[in-house]
């Protein structure tokens, strides 16, 4: 059996959109799935500086293609994305969460939900309440998952989480582990990691 290990941050509108489908390829293939959150600003303030730089500069033919190219995923996906009045957002509140719904088996429910509300709904997932709204809206306790929110042991999981990314070669959110070494990075990588899983096989037909 594979496994699959997904890092990943709800901040990021890519992320959302491999959100919504890894659990899918994990189901297809038989393959063990471990969902990890992480803080994909620990990883750029790290090694990925460059992002800031990016942003800073919208007018660059790359970004303003961006906007186009993101939503061309999300209408082929079926995913609403709207983008949202706060960006970026202060996600470690969530990803926290995160780690206390994949501790409850609902780490696919809950990321979806979580960048549902923000990427869908324009919702402030850096405050309390939508996180707790968020959680009870999956069948979990919104009280305890605030309270894993700002519990030092899960804040050292996701800082573990995050620096894991960094020390295997990884430099953003999505990134994505088969098998322990091969790894994908983004959205428009599933197929890739599909691909890998069925031994590097052509598809049929």
């Amino acid at each position: 059996m594979s496994a699959i290990e997904f890092y990943f941050d709800c901040s990021s509108p890519w992320t959302y959109l491999a959100i919504t489908r890894i659990g899918d390829v994990a189901r297809r293939t038989g393959a063990t799935l471990d969902w990890k959150p992480i803080l994909v600003g620990g990883i750029f303030n790290q090694v990925n500086k460059q992002v800031y730089e990016n942003r800073a500069n919208q007018s660059h033919p790359k970004m303003r293609h961006m906007r186009k190219d993101l939503l061309d995923w999300a209408n082929y996906y079926g995913v609403q994305i709207n983008w949202p009045t706060i960006f970026p957002i202060n996600s470690v509140k969530g990803m926290r969460a995160g780690i206390y719904a994949a501790d409850q088996g609902k780490a696919e429910a809950f990321a979806i939900a979580l960048c549902a509300a923000y990427w869908g709904d324009n919702r402030d997932i850096s405050q309390d309440d939508e996180v707790v709204k968020v959680a009870e809206s999956v069948g979990l306790d919104g009280a305890a998952a605030l309270a894993a929110a700002n519990d030092p042991a899960i804040k050292e999981r996701l800082k573990d989480n995050t620096q894991q990314v960094i020390d295997r070669g990884g430099f953003g959110s999505p990134t994505i582990f088969v098998n322990g070494t091969d790894m994908f990075f983004g959205n428009d990588r599933l197929e890739l990691v599909e691909w890998a899983i069925n031994g590097r096989k052509p598809a049929a037909g």
